[in-house]
């Protein structure tokens, strides 16, 4: 399975049509402790670059944007109840949302780990 990143910090992992999406490390560190997500309700359409969830921490409240584009056909549950899964597992049981794609093409202009690492270093 592969994994891209944004330059919004968002990353994505693809299985067949189905992208499972989340907030990278660095965001997650660079929010500090999350306190509350506001996820999408299922069966509404994001756009790549729109606006698709919410997570606040202590610090400030982002956005959390579409990388691609499609419908949400899942939500991270857990997160309503634990929204600190966020720090503890940001690329891994803190994803946010799963979301049918209607473009693949978008996918693949994500940035890989190597590209996303250069990028952050660059901030």
């Amino acid at each position: 399975m592969s994994v891209k990143f944004s330059k919004d910090h968002e990353w994505v992992s693809l299985a067949g049509d189905i992208a499972t999406i989340g907030i990278t490390n660095h965001a997650q560190e660079q929010l500090g402790d999350v306190v509350f997500v506001e996820l999408p309700a299922v069966g509404k359409k994001v756009a790549k670059g729109g606006d698709a969830a919410v997570v606040e921490s202590v610090k400030a409240a982002s956005e959390v944007y579409a990388p691609v584009t499609g419908e949400v056909v899942e939500v991270n549950k857990e997160l309503e109840a634990d929204p600190a899964l966020v720090n503890r597992g940001a690329e891994g049981d803190g994803w946010f949302m799963k979301v049918k794609i209607s473009n693949p093409a978008e996918f693949s202009e994500l940035m890989d780990k190597a590209a996303y690492d250069k990028f952050v270093a660059s901030l």
